[in-house]
């Protein structure tokens, strides 16, 4: 891997306080934002615009797109779907589980603090899109008609696709989960401490889906590895990563560090071993393989479910019909404009392109998304935004160590700080996760970034 870059004027692992300033003032996640120049809402005069926008979906993406197009239209016409009032910062939730964040409250948040006030919001969920006729469906009963709709929907943590599995388990008999709210992450925090203390074999899987943050599997595996080392009880505990797919990471510079890395800790690693079901009485995986069935014991056992987009996306007209991404949002991966309906966009987890489940990816899709919405309110022949699939990923290899991860639809690294070497550990992006990006994340939701 390429060596540390660093300026001439500046000694190796050294900031700069002009570059301590940049990272300070926004962060990795709103400084990389390859937008093609697309102006914030904020810098251009507002469009005039009667038009019925429904946005569903009020986690990052949701709210992103609700915050950017208020201040995009004059006395806009917004609606946006959700019964969730909480607002989770998930990106802290691996910090959480691993006990590096002490207070569950951190990523707790209320999502009326940031939703305009100009936007409707229907506290309801969405329980079937009729595209055809401009119009969703409610579980409440409620029908909503629009003239432009986004979806932000997320994904679905399938618990059910693991037999015996339940969110009722986790933080009991060794079993944990880092996703997807603060409760699943403090009861994993509990199971960590235990496995840290007392040891025993401890099992660390990664579904054969697509998963919102995939790298949190891996950071919950090295830090909870690392604690344990820093607690002098390594030796005590038998670690196996067992993931579903074929490899580690889908971007290749990194997947070749962690199949050299993890072995070096103790770590063996097996590849297409899906977990497809768990008995907890008797502390006890089932894994699907190449070779048929096999059942192995555990003390511990780290569950990352399947993910899929929510059932009224993967089961109705928006959907990818066939090809890789069957069942999520159809979009083209670069406007994120629906591919058959061109008065629908996506944004987040639940579009269906090859990268991009994280917040970082959501920074990058809002304000393209945005703008290709309003060049299309507009009548405009061309959409001016791109996507590129920019996503991004604090590695955390240990407390106090990681890699700034940030890659593209051609899995090509784009790092943006040319003082943070993309291909090796450093102090930085740990900061950058530990102490910034809750701040950045917050500006994103605002619109700001």
């Amino acid at each position: 891997m390429p060596k540390n870059r660093t300026h001439a004027s500046e000694p190796a692992g050294k900031l700069s306080r002009r570059q301590l300033i940049k990272l300070s003032a926004a962060g990795a996640l709103a400084a990389a934002v390859p937008t093609t120049a697309l102006l914030s809402p904020r810098q251009a005069a507002a469009i005039q615009s009667k038009a019925r926008i429904v946005i569903v979906g009020a986690g990052a993406a949701g709210i992103s797109l609700a915050s950017r197009l208020s201040a995009a239209i004059d006395s806009p016409n917004i609606t946006i779907i959700d019964s969730r009032e909480a607002h989770y910062y998930q990106p802290g939730l691996t910090l959480v589980a691993v006990g590096a964040w002490k207070d569950v409250n951190k990523v707790i948040d209320r999502n009326d603090r940031y939703l305009p006030q100009s936007v409707r919001w229907v506290k309801d969920t969405v329980a079937a899109f009729n595209p055809d006729n401009n119009r969703v469906m409610t579980t409440g009963g409620q029908q909503i008609d629009y003239d432009y709709l986004m979806v932000a929907t997320g994904v679905e943590v399938r618990y059910d696709l693991i037999e015996g599995m339940s969110t009722d388990l986790i933080g009991q008999n060794g079993i944990a989960c880092v996703y997807d709210n603060p409760t699943h992450g403090a009861a994993t925090a509990r199971a960590v401490d235990e496995l840290v203390e007392r040891g025993g074999k401890a099992l660390m899987t990664r579904p054969f889906t697509a998963i919102k943050c995939a790298g949190a599997p891996l950071k919950v595996t090295l830090l909870t590895e690392h604690r344990m080392r820093e607690a002098g009880t390594r030796n005590r505990t038998e670690m196996h990563y067992i993931s579903g797919e074929a490899g580690l990471f889908s971007q290749p510079d990194i997947n070749k560090f962690l199949y050299s890395h993890m072995p070096v800790r103790g770590i063996p690693i097996r590849n297409r071993h899906e977990l497809i079901a768990i008995e907890p009485g008797r502390k006890e995986a089932t894994f699907r393989t190449p070779d048929g069935n096999i059942t192995e014991d555990y003390d511990f056992i780290h569950v990352v479910p399947p993910m899929t987009a929510p059932a009224p996306v993967r089961e109705g007209p928006l959907a990818w019909q066939e090809g890789p991404f069957t069942g999520w949002l159809e979009v083209d991966r670069h406007t994120l404009q629906h591919r058959r309906y061109p008065n629908v966009f996506g944004v987040g987890d639940v579009v269906g392109t090859p990268v991009g489940k994280t917040a970082a990816s959501v920074k990058a899709q809002a304000p393209i998304a945005v703008a290709n919405l309003l060049a299309t309110i507009q009548g405009r022949s061309e959409l001016p935004g791109r996507y590129n699939g920019y996503t991004s990923c604090p590695l955390i290899t240990e407390k106090g160590k990681a890699i700034l991860v940030e890659f593209d639809y051609e899995l090509k690294m784009v790092p943006s700080f040319g003082f943070i070497n993309p291909y090796e550990e450093h102090w930085v992006p740990w900061i950058l996760k530990d102490k910034m990006l809750q701040a950045a994340y917050q500006a994103m939701l605002r619109g700001r970034v």
